[in-house]
């Protein structure tokens, strides 16, 4: 499918991780030029970041209709440098059944498949919505910003990577996935010379003790689609001390958690150290689709452009989803990214899956729609 391609083509090439501005061009102006649909612009982020695009077709007059949502994002994480070409746009290559670079697996080849399936299916009595979200690789920004707005669609499907979790190369459909809560443990002590370390209070030895609780804690877990996701925590680093010669006054230990839907570990009990208090820098939620006809469905287009083959799973990372499971949408994560292939050096992505994904999304929306 040529056009799928090409449209991955021009939309990786365009830089995206130091703002993302011009990559919103690139999809605004190709969904105006493409599509009748009513296309809007917010102000999501700052103007580096350009703002969502959102697309609406379909019952668009009916404030009653229900509303189905591809959900996507146009920001990437920096690129290696093989990856951005001499005049600072980004490399894209084709080989062996596969495009490379920056953004082709993390997301805009999801992207460009949304697009063309919004374009193409057949909609009927429901409203049909293309947003590609800014600000994803950062926290949400470009989520959390439309649903403050009022974007809480009836049900979502986030291209985000759900492929080769089965099997590889099979195309699965991710019913759920983790969290990330990122927090920092910061003790605080008296400090002294180290020659008479009883004048003073240790503030390392009072974070060793709060790790120390951490490690004791009992991690949550919840089964889902025949998996338990189980949730978890590393201390992934620690700082404190001036000298070599001084007992630390502070000392502060970073913690990234992964939380899963339901109960979350108490990690608030490091408080109850003398002189440690706990900060939550990040909470990104985890999700569970709460529709089960909503994930059949999606299963059902899935299996019928790959011979039966395709899976509800589960995945470890955090993605957009989450926000808008928090706010009320029912969710799953369907996509071609495989596990490993985003943020690395040779990201790629699979052309015959990216085709899978544009038939299947265009055969929810009309059997959704029917």
């Amino acid at each position: 499918m040529d056009e799928l391609i090409d449209l991955t083509r021009g939309l990786v090439s365009v830089p995206s991780h130091d703002g993302e501005a011009a990559a919103g061009d690139f999809v605004e102006d190709w969904l105006r030029a493409e599509t009748d649909a009513d296309v809007t612009r917010d102000e999501a982020g700052d103007a580096d970041r350009g703002g969502n695009v959102i697309a609406r077709r379909g019952a668009t007059d009916e404030p009653d209709a229900p509303t189905l949502a591809f959900v996507g994002h146009h920001d990437v994480v920096p690129p290696d440098d093989g990856q951005v070409d001499t005049d600072s746009s980004y490399v894209v290559r084709e080989r062996g059944g596969r495009l490379y670079g920056r953004g082709t697996a993390d997301m805009k080849g999801a992207d460009a498949a949304m697009l063309l399936a919004f374009r193409d299916a057949a909609v009927g009595a429901i409203e049909l919505v293309f947003a590609s979200f800014v600000g994803e690789e950062v926290g949400g920004i470009g989520a959390r910003a439309a649903i403050d707005d009022g974007f809480r669609p009836d049900w979502a499907l986030v291209a985000e990577g759900s492929t080769g979790y089965s099997k590889p190369g099979v195309l699965d459909v991710a019913v759920a996935h983790k969290g990330r809560r990122g927090s920092t443990v910061t003790a605080r002590g008296q400090a002294a010379h180290a020659s008479e370390p009883g004048a003073g209070e240790n503030a390392v030895y009072r974070a060793c003790d709060a790790v120390d609780v951490i490690r004791g804690l009992d991690w949550p877990s919840v089964t889902v689609a025949g998996e338990e996701l189980s949730g978890s925590a590393a201390v992934t680093g620690i700082e404190g001390g001036t000298a070599w010669n001084v007992v630390p006054e502070s000392c502060e230990v970073t913690v990234d958690e992964r939380t899963v839907p339901g109960e979350r570990a108490d990690l608030g009990r490091v408080e109850s150290i003398d002189g440690v208090e706990w900060t939550v820098d990040q909470d990104l939620p985890p999700m569970r689709c709460s529709d089960d006809a909503f994930a059949d469905a999606v299963l059902d287009a899935v299996r019928d452009v790959q011979d039966g083959a395709g899976e509800r799973v589960t995945k470890p990372h955090a993605t957009d989803a989450g926000w808008l499971a928090e706010a009320g949408t029912a969710c799953v994560v369907c996509g071609p990214a495989e596990p490993g292939e985003a943020h690395t050096a040779d990201e790629s992505v699979s052309i015959s899956v990216l085709e899978r994904c544009y038939e299947s999304y265009r055969r929810l929306a009309a059997s959704w729609a029917g």
